[in-house]
C-alpha cells in the first residue's frame, strides 16, 4: 500500500480477499484499524454470474446443474465448487471477525447499488467519515448495460460504466434448481443478517 497521509484515505479492491483464508491476518497484520467494504448479492443470482462469466471464457464446461449439485435428485448442493462457496458468506465473516471488530466493516448491498447508487454511496462516504459529495447528479442509468454509470467526468470526454464483462445476460436456471438453491442458503442467509444486523431480503 503507498504512503498515505493522515488526511488521505487509500483504497484497494480486490473481490477475492473476503473469501481467502490467509487474508485477514495478513491484512490485520498490516493495519489492526483498516476499514473493510463488502459487497454481497443473492448468493443464487451471484452463483449464476460466476458461472455466466466462467462460460464465456470456457465454453465447454459442464452444466450449472451438473456443478452445482452433487445428487440434483436428493438435493445435495456441492458447496464445494467455488461458485456455491462463495456465496455461504457468513463463514467467511466469521473468519473476518477473528481479526475485526464487525463495526470496522460495511456491507453493500449488491442489488441496491443498482437500483439506488447514490443511497448505497451515501452509506459507504458516512462509513468512511466522508462528506456526502457523490449524489444523484453522478449517475445515469444505462439501459443497455442494465447498470447505473457515473456521468461524464470533468477530466474526461466519456462516461465512466462498467467494463464488458458486466451487464451479460444470464444463463436460464430452471426454476426448481433456483428453489433448491435458495432453500440451501437460507440457513447461511439467516445467520449472515443476524450478524451484521442487517436483512437484505433474498428469499
Amino acid at each position: 500500500m503507498p504512503r498515505t497521509l493522515d488526511s488521505q484515505i487509500t483504497l484497494e479492491k480486490t473481490p477475492s480477499y473476503f473469501v481467502t483464508r490467509e487474508a485477514p491476518r495478513r491484512i490485520s497484520s498490516m493495519s489492526h484499524e483498516t476499514k473493510l467494504i463488502v459487497v454481497v448479492r443473492n448468493p443464487v443470482t451471484r452463483a449464476i454470474s460466476d458461472y455466466t462469466q466462467t462460460l464465456s471464457k470456457k465454453p465447454d464446461i459442464p452444466t450449472f446443474e451438473e456443478l452445482a449439485f452433487k445428487n440434483r435428485s436428493l438435493g445435495l448442493v456441492d458447496s464445494s465448487w467455488n461458485a456455491i462457496r462463495i456465496g455461504m458468506y457468513i463463514l467467511h465473516l466469521e473468519n473476518w471477525l477473528q481479526y475485526f471488530r464487525l463495526s470496522q466493516m460495511h456491507f453493500v448491498s449488491g442489488e441496491r447499488l443498482i437500483t439506488d447508487p447514490a443511497g448505497e454511496m451515501g452509506r459507504v462516504q458516512d462509513f468512511l467519515g466522508l462528506k456526502r459529495i457523490i449524489t444523484d447528479k453522478h449517475f445515469y442509468f444505462n439501459r443497455t448495460k442494465g447498470f447505473p454509470c457515473l456521468k461524464k467526468p470533468e477530466s474526461s470526454s466519456q462516461p465512466r460504466c462498467l467494463g464488458k464483462s458486466k451487464g451479460r445476460t444470464h444463463v436460464q436456471i430452471d426454476q426448481e434448481v433456483i428453489e433448491q438453491l435458495q432453500e440451501f442458503y437460507r440457513p447461511f442467509n439467516i445467520k449472515f443478517y443476524e450478524t451484521v444486523g442487517h436483512d437484505f431480503k433474498w428469499d
